[in-house]
């Protein structure tokens, strides 16, 4: 009687460049879910921590407009902000968590996403991961940091095109979008270099392009700076675009030396 040779099961899986098993289409969403909900979760703590201080964060924001009112008698402002609305005492608390929860996620969130893009990179491009979440955790700051030394400024030339004869009362809901967005915006324009340099390093762009092509991007620079910045005043824009344009700079002498210094390596 003759046996019936059984199927045998075989499981074939790509390999990539690094010799590491590729993953299919669900095992990609699969783990693009887990990365959103690791994300996701990272922000609801961080929104939570901020609540749990919501009184002093909220002093925090507000010093700037305090500080100017209290320097500038003539503006007819006493720092106090008003809730116009029984929501919007709500809606502010609501903001600023959710916001402050952002800033506060960001190394985890930043985490996450370079976790998921690994397994696209090679092995020298791997090698590059701590660097870069330490460059974009401080250069994220360090845009804060100058929005936050910005605001007083910016909100001082806002004032002064009201009028002398104009008292100022503040929406809390309004003041609050106006100091969140900006912080966000400095911080998120001051993670551009660090995507250029990331550009140059897998050869989308060269060193030799950028330079070529620095005036247009400067223009560009600008013009971003003066669509993401909430307030639209000229104190604002250059305190974001200029620094944009020296690290635009910075970014390309870093990918040159990094590319010349692997191509040295190789050699």
């Amino acid at each position: 009687m003759r046996k019936r040779n059984r199927p045998m099961a075989f499981k074939s899986e790509a390999k990539n460049a690094d010799g590491q098993n590729s993953m299919s289409l669900i095992e990609h969403l699969a783990e693009l879910r887990m990365r959103l909900i690791r994300s996701i979760l990272a922000v609801a703590l961080g929104a939570a921590g901020v609540l749990a201080f919501y009184d002093p964060v909220l002093k925090f924001l507000t010093k700037p407009y305090r500080d100017l009112c209290a320097s500038r008698p003539d503006f007819k402002c006493d720092g106090s902000l008003f809730a116009l609305g029984p929501l919007d005492g709500l809606s502010a608390r609501m903001k600023i968590a959710g916001y402050g929860g952002l800033i506060l996620a960001l190394p985890v969130l930043l985490w996450q996403l370079w976790r998921f893009i690994v397994p696209a990179l090679n092995k020298k491009e791997k090698q590059y991961t701590i660097p870069f979440i330490a460059s974009a955790v401080i250069l994220f700051g360090l845009g804060c940091s100058i929005a936050y030394w910005t605001l007083s400024k910016a909100l001082q030339f806002l004032i002064s095109w009201s009028g002398t004869e104009v008292n100022q009362a503040f929406q809390i809901t309004k003041y609050i979008s106006l100091v969140t967005l900006m912080i966000l915006a400095f911080g998120v324009g001051f993670l551009s270099p660090l995507l250029i340099v990331f550009l140059q390093l897998v050869g989308v762009l060269t060193p030799r392009t950028l330079i070529k092509q620095w005036r247009y991007a400067i223009i560009i620079i600008f013009f971003m700076a003066a669509i993401i910045t909430p307030s639209g005043d000229p104190i604002t824009l250059l305190a974001l675009g200029l620094p944009l344009t020296v690290m635009y700079f910075v970014a390309i002498l870093i990918g040159f030396l990094v590319i010349r210094r692997r191509g040295v390596t190789s050699n």
